[in-house]
């Protein structure tokens, strides 16, 4: 068994692993946030790979999907329960190679693996949980355009990323235009559509339906709303893949030795329940509503005329990629995103099973695309 904080969240003083941690925002000014909170001081987890040049010109900004993390690559161990979620594509000669670009992966605002969120402690010394405010996608953007400042980055060679972490691509091309060179967009649309809002918003409901949420300020009871949590976590896995994956896999198949007639579980349901008890010892409940919430305000058109004129005024060399089988965000959203982004530039299109979690686990066709577009010139 790796080693790991004990807790579906880090704080300081727990094993950093390759996190580095950087205050990028702090009193008087704090973080102004588009719905109108307020967060005193803003501090962002990120890891790096590679190394940034003289000209600081060849960084590569990797953004995540809402369960993820900053630990984009390399192996599991203290600090970091898992392999990187994309570590056959960061790398020595790998598609986003670090023997050329200088990588930075951080971890979201609001999220619960380092970066300012829920569950960090507040200026009282006790953790946010409900007084934490509402971000939107444009917030955490904002978060790492501080962070590219800590660091030094002007303008980045590309920014890469996929579901919530596409939704960041796109506000960093539209929002921050001049600190954009190339971005490549994966599995996502313009804004959160009726059906997406719809699956969010029963996530959010099941934990906080959970006796043990308190009102989302758990942290100091004891427990946490887990059974929420996993059953919101169900919800989203049986989106994220495809019918077809789960019949062929699982079928009506029970759980051996269990029998369904008295008690027993299907196969289909043991594995939901694994996924959900695989996160709740990774990731904070708090965290998963608040990205949640973030993840449906999302909408490039918000304020700026409707997605049309957002997306046309875009500077940056944008590939645009979708899965034929993704029935969360279909094929057809990144078509449109490729037909309102300017220049004859059609959606590339990952054939995968595995639905949305293809833009993860088919790390072969996702890697060329990001290879073509991070190494071709303009």
């Amino acid at each position: 068994m790796t080693a790991g904080p004990p807790r579906g969240f880090w704080r300081p003083g727990d094993d950093a692993g390759g996190r580095q941690l950087a205050v990028v925002s702090a009193e008087p000014r704090g973080l102004t946030l588009e719905a109108g909170g307020w967060l005193p001081e803003v501090t962002v987890a990120y890891e790096t790979w590679g190394a940034l040049n003289a000209a600081a010109d060849n960084a590569v900004l990797v953004l995540h999907a809402l369960s993820l993390d900053s630990h984009a690559a390399g192996p599991p161990g203290p600090g970091h329960r898992a392999t990187g979620w994309w570590d056959a594509l960061i790398g020595s000669g790998a598609p986003i190679d670090t023997d050329r670009f200088f990588v930075v992966c951080p971890n979201v605002l609001g999220g619960c693996q380092g970066t300012t969120g829920p569950s960090s402690l507040g200026p009282d010394g006790r953790a946010y949980g409900s007084r934490f405010p509402m971000v939107t996608v444009r917030d955490q953007v904002a978060t790492e355009v501080a962070l590219a400042d800590h660091l030094g980055i002007e303008r980045w060679h590309g920014v890469v990323g996929g579901s919530m972490g596409g939704m960041r691509v796109l506000e960093w091309c539209i929002g921050y235009p001049d600190r954009v060179s190339r971005a490549v967009v994966l599995a996502v649309g313009a804004a959160a559509t009726a059906e997406q809002i719809s699956l969010c918003s029963l996530q959010i409901r099941a934990i906080r339906s959970d006796p043990a949420f308190a009102g989302g300020d758990y942290y100091d009871r004891g427990g946490s709303p887990v059974d929420g949590l996993s059953i919101a976590r169900g919800i989203g896995q049986v989106s994220y893949r495809t019918g077809n994956e789960l019949e062929v896999r699982f079928g009506h198949r029970p759980q051996s030795p269990e029998d369904p007639l008295k008690g027993g579980r299907f196969s289909v349901e043991s594995y939901l329940q694994h996924q959900g008890q695989k996160l709740v010892e990774r990731f904070d409940p708090n965290s998963y509503i608040v990205l949640s919430e973030a993840m449906n305000n999302h909408d490039v058109g918000r304020g700026r005329g409707g997605a049309g004129p957002a997306l046309g005024a875009v500077s940056a060399r944008v590939v645009v990629a979708g899965i034929d089988s993704d029935r969360l965000y279909p094929l057809a959203l990144q078509e449109e995103l490729a037909a309102l982004l300017p220049g004859p530039r059609p959606a590339s299109v990952i054939q995968s099973d595995f639905g949305h979690d293809g833009f993860l686990l088919e790390t072969q066709q996702v890697g060329a695309v990001l290879f073509s577009a991070l190494g071709e010139p303009f």
